[in-house]
């Protein structure tokens, strides 16, 4: 299956050491949806990514193949169904090809919150990666 990554899972060391098998497929761009953080998250100390409707805008991101077990492993990482839940996704690649995706989104909503700058960082370090941006 294909997964939508737009924050710290964007960067390959990190989906490495989550999930070994993953492949790297492609960027991808979800349109109609806005990137921002929220709540509190202890290990990061601050903030952690979230994604919600937002027309017009667009969220910069990457798509893995894995498996189920990979997914579920993701999901224990995500804190999943507690802090986050799946989202199918319609995603477009480089060559603006439609392709089904999972993503995670927060379960509820949260206040918006500054991520800690080790936060940003590897997510910069995955937009680098991908050379988005």
């Amino acid at each position: 299956m294909d997964y939508f990554a737009y924050a710290s899972n964007l960067s390959r060391e990190q989906m490495r050491q989550r999930c070994p098998n993953a492949k790297p497929k492609f960027s991808a761009v979800l349109p109609n949806y806005k990137l921002i953080f929220t709540g509190w998250a202890r290990e990061w100390h601050g903030g952690k990514a979230n994604i919600i409707p937002f027309k017009g805008a667009k969220v910069a991101g990457a798509v893995y193949e894995v498996s189920e077990q990979e997914l579920r492993m993701l999901d224990r990482f995500e804190n999943y169904p507690g802090t986050y839940t799946h989202l199918n996704v319609m995603v477009f690649n480089e060559d603006d090809v439609a392709v089904k995706a999972v993503t995670y989104v927060k379960a509820r909503q949260e206040e918006e919150a500054k991520p800690s700058p080790e936060y940003v960082a590897i997510i910069k370090k995955g937009y680098k990666d991908w050379e988005l941006e």
